[in-house]
């Protein structure tokens, strides 16, 4: 990828980032036209900021070839409560506008995105079926692959991309699901795309598979059956071009895959980046980014203190939104040039709404099956 390609991504990874931030503080003063102040600032704050920019992250690339290589693509949150990831990445996409016109691509429709999240009459802060192109809820503690395979069966053009949060990866039902890759039929059925979000912790704990060494981390992955690639660090610039390289080299590696009469080794990806990346280092002195205490809120005391509120400013504004947002509100055009097009968007593919693709089933008539009852049971 050229410099160009990659700093678009990032400007499209940045976006999102805001607009996630954006609904768990803010009720009004969306695009920050004016100094923020308290009454722009939700009266209860709720939602789960440390795993957002991982997701981020991955849906800006998968994006990217996405639109290159023309892929029917569907995006499994597994990781807890990613939901503002998800609205935020669907608002920009515009699947989201066109599921709810009350919300448009423009400064309203920011404000409405903003303060319905987590908010009374509103939206949950998972990824509801509500959101466009979900399949799975996310925290639902370790069904993400299994949803990810009942995807890819008998859908040979699907690849589905499956975050893996490293807190559902202690879970029984993950770790049982990662044998479903050897029922796919390479020929028959769509690919799984497991994509391990290793980012250290939990709610209040480090996690397990973040801790064990790489050997013995990778070493139990193609123990599984598969092929693990690496992504790994927290500078913006290098990650980028990591993941651009990797997720190349993964999709032609599907393809090889689907092409061949071998047995099946399906490669995967290994996601390392800090928790709550790019979000407040440090608050009142005490770490916080690539810590637990990112899993939630970063800075909880916004309202009441004037220090925090400065620093949820310089937060939002370490986006740069006045560079991705017109006047309006509307995404800048260039973010659109990343966006796949029609039902190759991930919040659009008909595979995440069953009512697209239902067909009648030819069932025999069910008389000549019947059994006769000539007195009471």
């Amino acid at each position: 990828m050229s410099n160009a390609d990659l700093e678009l991504v990032d400007a499209y990874w940045r976006a999102a980032n805001y607009l996630s931030a954006g609904q768990i503080y803010l009720m009004d003063n969306a695009l920050l036209t004016e100094p923020l102040a308290p009454e722009h600032i939700k009266p209860r704050l709720l939602g789960h900021w440390g795993t957002t920019p991982g997701l981020n992250f991955l849906y800006a690339h998968l994006n990217r070839i996405i639109r290159e290589r023309d892929l029917d693509m569907m995006f499994v949150t597994g990781p807890g409560h990613g939901g503002p990831a998800l609205l935020a990445n669907t608002w920009l996409e515009g699947t989201y506008s066109e599921t709810y016109p009350d919300v448009p691509r423009d400064a309203v429709g920011m404000r409405r995105l903003f303060r319905q999240f987590s908010f009374p009459g509103g939206v949950p802060s998972h990824v509801a079926p509500e959101v466009p192109g979900s399949i799975h809820e996310g925290g639902e503690l370790g069904y993400s692959l299994a949803h990810a395979f009942g995807a890819a069966f008998d859908n040979p053009g699907l690849i589905v991309a499956c975050v893996v949060g490293d807190g559902e990866a202690e879970t029984g039902p993950l770790a049982a699901s990662w044998h479903a890759g050897k029922f796919l039929n390479p020929q028959r059925d769509g690919a799984v795309l497991p994509i391990l979000h290793l980012n250290g912790y939990k709610i209040a704990n480090p996690s397990l598979l973040s801790r064990i060494p790489h050997d013995e981390l990778d070493a139990l992955l193609r123990g599984y059956g598969y092929t693990p690639f690496y992504v790994q660090g927290s500078d913006p610039e290098v990650m980028h071009a990591r993941m651009a390289e990797v997720l190349d080299q993964v999709v032609d590696e599907i393809h090889r895959v689907k092409a061949s009469d071998d047995r099946p080794r399906w490669p995967m990806i290994v996601l390392r980046s800090p928790k709550g990346w790019t979000g407040p280092s440090e608050v009142d002195g005490v770490p916080v980014e690539n810590t637990w205490r990112a899993h939630q809120v970063p800075l909880a005391g916004v309202r009441d203190d004037p220090d925090h509120l400065r620093q949820l400013e310089a937060w939002l504004q370490s986006y740069r939104p006045a560079e991705l947002f017109d006047d309006n509100g509307a995404p800048r055009p260039e973010l659109d040039t990343l966006v796949p097009t029609g039902d190759h968007r991930m919040g659009a593919t008909p595979h995440a709404n069953g009512g697209l693709l239902l067909r009648e089933l030819k069932m025999p008539g069910i008389r000549a099956h019947a059994a006769e009852v000539v007195k009471h049971g």
